[in-house]
């Protein structure tokens, strides 16, 4: 099966308005770059996202926020976007906060097939609002439910042309368990190589969970918080 797509823009050609999208990276860190910026020439929106954070102000899904095409976010930390407090707080933002931790597991039960699971993680708090709880093992625990996508979009160091991915250290977070939890996942590659150029023992996500690849041309990498020493 060729899995190769000619750009960004036909990688992301077929996903509708009000669509669920899970969107890799760490912060600013392994952003599917050329993917959102598909995404923002498109103009699909009514989206929601599940994603760590929503970019800053004017970068990564910072710029689909400042578009007014995200309906709903996702996140676990939302402190580098002005646009999106703003928005948030005139109501044109739905907004669910979820623990770090928590995330990434509702996410990795999306793709593994797990109904649901009991975490300490939130009780007591808004977090807990409307959830069942349990006593165990002496403690109470809140549940959460899994987390699934119709689309993802990640960015991996290495793609082969099976869809075999390899990514890189911070790029790594949240990235392969979105893999598995949407329904299409469009993964961009900073580099493309043969099927069986890669260390099996480094392959991070299988091919089997990869339906579309699309090499990445140029990578801005931008940085959320320069900070240097004072000369």
């Amino acid at each position: 099966m060729n899995k190769l797509v000619s750009s960004p823009d036909e990688a992301v050609a077929d996903i509708p308005d009000g669509t669920t999208l899970m969107s890799g990276g760490f912060g600013l860190c392994g952003n599917p770059e050329s993917l959102i910026a598909a995404l923002h020439r498109k103009g699909t929106r009514d989206l929601t996202i599940i994603s760590n954070n929503c970019g800053t102000t004017e970068l990564g899904l910072g710029i689909l926020l400042a578009a007014k095409q995200v309906k709903k976010m996702v996140s676990s930390y939302v402190g580098e976007n002005k646009i999106f407090e703003q928005q948030y707080l005139s109501g044109e933002l739905d907004v669910e906060l979820v623990p770090q931790g928590t995330l990434a597991e509702r996410i990795r039960a999306g793709g593994a097939g797990i109904g649901g699971f009991y975490v300490r993680t939130g009780v007591g708090t808004m977090v807990a609002e409307g959830k069942e709880t349990k006593v165990l093992d002496g403690h109470e625990h809140v549940l959460e439910l899994p987390l699934k996508a119709d689309f993802a979009i990640v960015r991996a160091w290495k793609a082969d042309t099976y869809g075999n991915l390899v990514f890189r250290k911070t790029a790594r977070n949240f990235s392969p368990l979105m893999c598995r939890a949407a329904k299409v996942t469009i993964v961009e590659a900073e580099e493309l190589v043969e099927a069986g150029t890669l260390d099996p023992d480094q392959i991070h996500v299988p091919s089997i969970y990869v339906h579309r690849i699309v090499t990445g041309q140029t990578y801005e990498k931008w940085i959320e918080r320069r900070t240097v020493r004072p000369r």
